[in-house]
């Protein structure tokens, strides 16, 4: 994500479901750039992660698989201004689980500061 191999404006949207939630907060910046260098004007992005403060290493995965990764949990807002900086207009968020012990949520907007028709 951090060098996407893809041509400016060669895809129609992105969808980043809990993917996100693996790069360190100095690299989503440049995540959310390559991602609006490749969308084209008005293509969709839907983000979605755990929300939260803070960082934990998982050890272990789904099934019990032995893991060691970084999860990062990040606040709507947060995630929501990168976007905005990197280009894209945000459009709605809806978050979930809100009563569980990991809330997720979803950010959803387009590339460019205008819809385009």
């Amino acid at each position: 994500m951090t060098e996407l191999a893809l041509g400016d404006g060669s895809v129609a949207g992105v969808v980043a479901f809990w993917s996100l939630i693996h790069v360190p907060d100095e690299g989503v910046p440049g995540v959310f750039r390559q991602f609006r260098r490749v969308v084209r004007d008005g293509g969709p992005i839907m983000v979605g992660f755990h929300v939260g403060d803070g960082s934990r290493v998982k050890t272990q995965g789904y099934g019990g698989h032995p893991m060691k990764v970084h999860v990062h949990r990040r606040r709507p807002e947060r995630v929501a201004a990168w976007m905005r900086d990197a280009g894209f207009t945000v459009h709605a968020e809806m978050r979930m689980g809100l009563d569980q012990g990991l809330p997720g949520a979803i950010v959803f907007g387009y590339a460019g500061r205008e819809l385009l028709s």
